[in-house]
């Protein structure tokens, strides 16, 4: 069984194609929110140098921004279905929302 077919029923998706969809949202995801990163603080804090709390709390400030963009390209890509799911799971984790299974 190859690493396509695990991620495949781990995710419970229909096809191979839509597993790859899903890594390409994520792949330019992370990459939109690490090219965003630098313009943006040395934008808001031109001309002086960017410090050291504003890149701490541009780390904190990443978590929404990062799924905000997540759920985006997962609608573009015609994944939004699998991401909201996905952003649904991962908040219940963080906010300690158990859900009982019947």
């Amino acid at each position: 069984m190859s690493w396509i077919d695990r991620l495949q029923q781990r995710w419970k998706v229909q096809s191979a194609f839509q597993v790859i969809v899903i890594l390409i949202v994520f792949a330019c995801t992370g990459t939109t929110v690490a090219l965003l990163a630098k313009p943006l603080l040395h934008w808001i804090f031109a001309p002086q140098p960017v410090p050291w709390w504003a890149k701490i709390v541009y780390y904190i400030l990443i978590l929404p921004i990062y799924n905000i963009f997540l759920l985006l390209y997962g609608f573009l890509l015609g994944q939004f279905h699998f991401f909201w799911e996905f952003e649904k799971r991962f908040f219940n984790r963080i906010l300690r929302k158990n859900k009982t299974t019947p």
